[in-house]
């Protein structure tokens, strides 16, 4: 009898196209959503642990909100943005953006990206122990890159930053090189300890488009990407690329640059377009409908969990699933029926 494969191996599978056993899928719940459902959310995921399998028990403290999550909070991050929040449980928003005038960027620096990550300092001794445990677990191994297309606007401002875009102003190529640079020294620490996939944070898109036009992305973004993710896969390193938006029209350019898993949003992209796009070519982490959880039916769930599996699952691989449940207004038994139908339609 074969021994089973680990989660990491089939992980693996999937993004190379290797025929895996199972569709990797999972579920993220905001801190808001754990202080509303408590005990009966904890219930749920318990219930479920081929789903949530780095979960332990009772670790959840339901009432302690991470930095800039506390409603009336202003912080600074290590990058010099404040951020305010207005709901507890949901991430807060940039108010005060340390580039607003490009003449303070003479003297910007970022922080040291070996001893700061965006809202803390980092420990590299511990995260090296937790991966190595990770690994003895066949667990997937991973590091983070934090954020690249989001970080510009940040720092800058939108609307400033759109500017920027439209009038191509020199500053901003300096910019880009100050990410890019500060990117590859977190790379290559993470490269150096020999984690399995670098994930990258870079909301780009609209529900209709990029928020740029697909000159600048090619002109000023594109090169940034290529350079980061053909680092890490030069190495041996896979790069998941997370996104929100609507992002078809540059799919073939993320393939280029070197990204093995994006998560493209329903909603935005709709399945018909994820998998012209993306079948055969791009791993599509399918980020579900997180807009419609608070609105549809157990049954509605299931359906379109079937939906993206019936249009999408191949022997070969190339298919994720992600359901992303973030508000107070999402009705457990939703959650639950996420969950279901996760066991049925991609571990089954």
């Amino acid at each position: 009898m074969n021994k089973p494969i680990s989660d990491r191996e089939n992980w693996l599978r999937a993004v190379e196209f290797r025929h895996p056993e199972w569709i990797p899928c999972r579920i993220a719940l905001s801190p808001l959503t754990w202080h509303i459902y408590r005990e009966k959310l904890e219930r749920i995921v318990l219930a479920h642990p081929r789903i949530f399998p780095r979960h332990q028990p009772c670790s959840v403290n339901y009432d302690e909100m991470p930095v800039v999550y506390r409603q009336g909070e202003r912080h600074r991050d290590n990058w010099g943005c404040v951020w305010y929040n207005i709901q507890e449980g949901l991430e807060g928003q940039v108010i005060e953006h340390p580039l607003a005038d490009w003449s303070a960027l003479a003297n910007y620096r970022p922080p040291d990206p070996l001893i700061y990550s965006e809202r803390g300092t980092r420990d590299w001794a511990q995260t090296e122990q937790e991966l190595a445990a990770q690994k003895e677990q066949g667990l997937l191994t991973w590091g983070s890159g934090e954020r690249l297309f989001d970080r510009l606007y940040l720092l800058r401002g939108f609307t400033e930053l759109m500017i920027d875009f439209a009038e191509r102003r020199p500053e901003l190529a300096h910019l880009i090189d100050l990410l890019t640079q500060h990117e590859l020294v977190l790379i290559n620490r993470w490269l150096h300890i020999g984690v399995d996939v670098i994930s990258f944070h870079t909301d780009i898109g609209t529900q209709r488009g990029l928020m740029i036009s697909p000159r600048s992305f090619h002109e000023y973004i594109k090169p940034m990407f290529r350079t980061l993710f053909q680092t890490c896969r030069r190495a041996g390193a896979h790069v998941y690329l997370s996104s929100d938006g609507r992002v078809l029209d540059i799919v073939d350019d993320l393939v280029e640059c070197g990204v093995s898993v994006h998560d493209p949003q329903l909603r935005a992209n709709t399945l018909d377009g994820i998998a012209r796009a993306y079948t055969g070519k791009l791993c599509a982490d399918v980020d579900l409908d997180r807009q419609g959880f608070p609105f549809m039916t157990p049954a509605d769930i299931r359906a379109q969990l079937r939906d993206v599996v019936r249009v999408m699952g191949a022997p070969e691989g190339g298919l994720m699933m992600l359901a992303s449940v973030y508000g107070a207004d999402v009705p457990l038994a939703n959650i639950q029926a996420l969950c279901d139908a996760m066991e049925d339609y991609c571990l089954s």
